[in-house]
């Protein structure tokens, strides 16, 4: 719907007061895609917003934005909750899940995050908070989750990052030998109503120029080898997700390994190309041309990879579709506030605060197939954040947080 030609909501008098149970006047706004010009009146209604308008509106509440700017909350698509150096049992997974995990995800909110997935966390776990935020009794950010990830017989990351703690692995990550195993795990991860599949289809930190593929990381500095998924089985995975209606995305960090995954069908890569410039002009275009997704996660692989930065500059130049998503973890920073950096790393990577807006708000929204976020207009659900500069300024300007709305509620009020 083009609010913007909508002459209902361009009306020049005030609708009935029973119309907007939230009203905020007089905002600036970026509604997912664009710029709006001039000043705005938001209607919120329930859990959805109700009216996007330059005219009056009435309201039960009324919010005087005073000129600041209203865009929809921001959307993470890479996040890892649970703490696998801490949890080595189902004593301390529990106390993980009821007395750390609360604070975290408040965490998104107080930084304006209002949706994220996750991806690779223990399923049975993960699908509980999910549960227990849908029916209110925690509060946090809408989340989505993969459940596990699935990797091939001891791949990444069972013996790479998860190498000192098998106990969390059997929860956090699938293996699977054989093309019918992978099926088999995805229509189970489907049949408990996972939001998409996460596949890993090699190591995160392939050593370039060695004869075998050998994982290594400065934090984890014991070298492993391993063996990559193998393409057979990664389309089998890929197949019986989109049987399902479930989106695909796959971890991936060479050349060699992204035409892999493209080639069996993935919607998204998640890491993108790291461990080596790009230097495969078609395989950009091919990314390009059918639409997949390109996950930088700079806030993680930027610092050990300094080629991350410069290859997403070349893929966001070429027109491939990006989207945000931090591969934050329990242990380095502070979730919420490491999306923030990530925005402002994209922005290191070239993109203009426009094009990291949109990555983070509806092309997100479009990636993890939620056709109700993403976007400020009517019929969409009411997740939206106020800020006291324009971020399309500054990227930065993220940091000056006003509001945050989750869902037709105000969950965090600075004003």
């Amino acid at each position: 719907m083009d609010i913007q030609s909508d002459s209902n909501a361009l009306a020049p008098t005030a609708e009935p007061e029973s119309r907007h149970d939230i009203v905020i006047s007089g905002a600036r706004i970026f509604d997912g895609h664009k710029e709006l010009s001039g000043t705005w009146n938001v209607g919120i209604t329930g859990h959805t917003i109700s009216a996007v308008s330059q005219a009056p509106l009435a309201g039960r509440k009324q919010i005087e934005a005073d000129g600041g700017w209203v865009m929809p909350g921001l959307i993470d698509t890479h996040v890892h909750l649970i703490n696998f150096a801490v949890v080595t049992d189902p004593e301390s997974l529990d106390d993980y899940v009821c007395n750390v995990a609360p604070a975290i995800l408040d965490h998104f909110l107080q930084h304006g995050i209002t949706c994220v997935k996750s991806v690779g966390d223990p399923t049975t776990e993960i699908l509980d908070i999910r549960a227990r935020l849908a029916a209110g009794s925690l509060r946090g950010p809408r989340l989505l989750v993969t459940g596990c990830s699935i990797t091939g017989r001891d791949g990444h990351p069972v013996s790479t990052v998860f190498g000192g703690n098998k106990w969390y692995a059997a929860r956090a990550v699938g293996e699977v030998e054989s093309a019918q195993m992978m099926r088999d795990l995805v229509h189970h991860l489907a049949d408990r109503k996972v939001d998409a599949i996460k596949l890993v289809s090699e190591g995160a930190c392939c050593m370039p120029g060695s004869p075998k593929y050998v994982w290594q990381n400065p934090v984890f500095p014991v070298a492993v080898e391993l063996v990559r998924l193998p393409q057979n089985i990664l389309r089998a995975g890929i197949d019986a997700a989109h049987e399902r209606g479930l989106r695909v995305t796959v971890h991936s960090v060479q050349q060699d390994a992204a035409w892999e995954c493209i080639e069996a069908g993935a919607d998204g890569l998640e890491h993108g190309i790291t461990v080596e410039p790009i230097t495969d002009t078609r395989l950009i275009e091919t990314i390009r041309e059918r639409g997949i997704v390109y996950t930088p996660t700079l806030w993680i692989k930027g610092e050990m990879h300094p080629t991350s930065i410069p290859n997403t500059r070349l893929v966001t130049n070429a027109g491939v579709r990006i989207a945000c998503g931090s591969d934050s973890f329990p242990g380095r920073g502070m979730f919420g506030l490491n999306t923030i950096e990530e925005t402002e790393l994209l922005a290191s990577a070239g993109l203009s605060p426009a094009q990291i807006l949109v990555a983070a708000t509806s092309e997100a929204a479009k990636h993890l197939d939620r056709a109700d976020i993403g976007t400020i207009e009517p019929g969409k659900s009411a997740d939206m954040i106020l800020l006291a500069a324009s971020p399309l300024e500054n990227v930065s300007n993220l940091r000056t947080l006003k509001m945050t709305m989750l869902n037709g509620e105000i969950v965090v009020d600075r004003r």
